[in-house]
This record gives structure tokens, C-alpha cells and sequence, in this order.
């Protein structure tokens, strides 16, 4: 015969074990997040900040949280295999910041989530159906702006005073068309408002450059503005050395550009792009669906100017451009 008082004090204490048991389950749960990029050179203050964006969610390496990176050193080719290294380690989100980083991981799954950071045109570029409801298993931020290169050409103008003919460097690669045509029809606005005449000097790759540069010489540019592409950021500092070398002041619109070198740059605050990332992941990793999270624009931009490229190309920059730059290098 079983003892009442018995059975209903171990029932009693199994009820309250099994809360106990399912909370420490619950707080032994490990994140596991991929990070795919195609640029080992990243800048390391992009990825801190995602880092950081986590860690103010309450999620840390060693403790709750263990990221997966995979870096194909520039080498595009090698993203696909990278991506399925991720899925077999059943990562349950792949961060993948870039256009081509994202469209491998798709590749690779239709079913983990992945987000992205800095997509130029997300829609263009195949990785979400709408910005409103991206659908599928992707989402993430956008930094289409093709105004910004017309606000670029003004602060370029006023870094510049009397520049009258500026070329425009730019490459079909990597960028969607739609997007493409936009931005470019954005700069002959903004250029015919300035005043400005445009030579626009397309290249495919790196080995273009050299010849594109000896076009701009040619022609007698006074200044130039870099298209946003990831293929440019990721040769940031041989543009920002052919820039020195032909006497170019150019704009930019990453302050990565400005970091190595570079006169000025206008765009995106990057940084906040990426902390901005890690709330996607949190709302992933506590169960929302990526197809259901809209891709959100850029809310921060940031104006940079190098104090020590202009002296050296002769320039004095407005003290009306300089109260406005978010941060000047000297």
C-alpha cells in the first residue's frame, strides 16, 4: 500500500522540479550565430559594434552566445562552401552583411534565418520579395539612398571650391541595375543643379583602375566621387592611393574611404547599421520570422573629413563644412 502523505509529497516535489529543470534548460540555452562575409579586412569596428548590439541584449561569448565566423579573404568564389559549413554546423542565424554574402547562405538554406546589413537594394538584388514583407528566410537592413550621392556632390563642391567637371567611378558589379540607374540619375540631377559637369568612368574590376584614373587625368577632373560598391570598399585603399597619386580630391561614402586616406566621405553610419543587426537577431533567436520583419533604412549619417589629405592636396576646407562634419581627422 502506497503512503498518501508519501506519494503526494513526492508529487508536490516533482511539481516544483519541473519548472526548476525547464528554467535551467532554458538558461543554458546557447546562441549559435554564423558570420559570413567575402572581406577578412572588414574594419573591426563594424563587427564590435554587432558584438556590442548583442551584449546590450544580454548576449555574450563564453556565456550564452557562440558565433561561427567564416571570411573568404576577397574571395568571392569561396563563399558557397563557406555558407554550407555554417548550415552543417546548424548555426540558428547567419549574419551575411553584404549582397553576396547574403545570396551564398541562401544558397546554401531556405530555412535558417539570415540577415543582412548593408544591401544596397535588397529587392533589386533578389534577397527579399518587398521591404515591408521581405518573405523567405531573409531580412535585414538597407542602405539604399541614391540621394546621398547628391548630397555628397554638394559637400564635394564646397571642399572643392570652383571644381567644375568631377568624374564619377562606377561598376555594373555587384550593384542591381535598378539601383544602379538611380543613383546615377540622382548624380546628374544634383550635378546639373551644381553646376557640375559629370564624366562617368565605368570599370569591372580592380585591374580597370589604372586605365580609369589615366581617363579622369585626361579629361582634367578637378574631383571625384566613388559609387557605393562592395568591390570598391573592399580595394578602399589602392582607390584612395590612385586618388593621392593623380592629386583627386574625392568623396566617398564610407568613412572606411576616409580612414585610409581619403578626403571626405558622406553616407550611412555604419557602425549604427550593425548594432542595429543584432536587434533582427535577437528577435530571431526568440522566435520571429525573418519574412516577417521589414527591412529597415538607415536612420544615422555621418560626414568625414581627413584635415591631413586636404593640406596635402592643397585644400582648405570651409569652416562651414568642418562645423558640420561629424568627425574631422587632423
Amino acid at each position: 500500500m502506497i503512503d498518501r502523505r508519501v506519494f503526494i509529497g513526492t508529487l508536490a516535489g516533482g511539481l516544483l522540479v519541473a519548472p526548476l529543470a525547464a528554467q535551467a534548460q532554458q538558461a543554458a540555452k546557447i546562441a549559435r550565430i554564423g558570420y559570413l562575409t567575402s572581406d577578412a579586412a572588414a574594419p573591426p569596428r563594424l563587427r564590435e559594434a554587432f558584438l556590442q548590439g548583442l551584449r546590450d541584449l544580454g548576449y555574450v561569448e563564453g556565456r550564452n552566445l557562440v558565433i561561427e565566423y567564416r571570411f573568404a579573404e576577397g574571395k568571392f568564389e569561396r563563399l558557397p562552401a563557406l555558407a554550407a559549413e555554417l548550415v552543417a554546423l546548424k548555426v540558428d542565424v547567419i549574419l551575411a552583411p553584404t549582397p553576396p554574402n547574403a545570396q551564398a547562405a541562401m544558397l546554401a538554406t531556405r530555412t535558417i534565418p539570415i540577415v543582412f546589413t548593408v544591401a544596397g537594394d535588397p529587392v533589386g538584388s533578389g534577397l527579399v520579395t518587398s521591404l515591408a514583407r521581405p518573405g523567405g528566410n531573409v531580412t535585414g537592413l538597407s542602405v539604399l539612398a541614391p540621394d546621398l550621392v547628391g548630397k555628397g556632390l554638394q559637400h564635394l563642391t564646397q571642399a572643392v571650391p570652383g571644381v567644375s567637371r568631377v568624374a564619377v567611378l562606377r561598376s555594373p558589379t555587384g550593384t542591381a541595375e535598378r539601383t544602379e540607374k538611380a543613383i546615377l540619375k540622382e548624380a546628374e540631377v544634383a550635378g546639373r543643379a551644381l553646376g557640375l559637369r559629370l564624366q562617368v568612368v565605368q570599370v569591372l574590376g580592380p585591374v580597370d583602375f589604372d586605365r580609369a584614373f589615366l581617363e579622369m587625368s585626361d579629361a582634367r577632373a578637378g574631383a571625384l566621387t566613388v559609387l557605393p560598391n562592395t568591390m570598391f570598399f573592399n580595394e578602399r585603399r589602392r582607390l584612395v592611393d590612385l586618388a593621392a597619386k593623380n592629386r583627386l580630391p574625392a568623396m566617398y561614402q564610407s568613412r572606411e574611404f576616409v580612414d585610409a586616406g581619403g578626403l571626405v566621405s558622406y553616407g550611412p553610419d555604419f557602425a549604427d547599421v550593425f548594432r542595429r543587426a543584432a536587434t533582427y537577431v535577437d528577435k530571431i533567436l526568440k522566435g520571429a520570422k525573418p519574412g516577417d520583419l521589414p527591412v529597415e533604412q538607415p536612420t544615422k549619417f555621418e560626414l568625414v573629413i581627413n584635415l591631413k589629405t586636404a593640406k596635402a592636396l592643397g585644400l582648405t576646407i570651409p569652416a562651414s563644412l568642418l562645423q558640420r562634419a561629424d568627425q574631422v581627422i587632423e
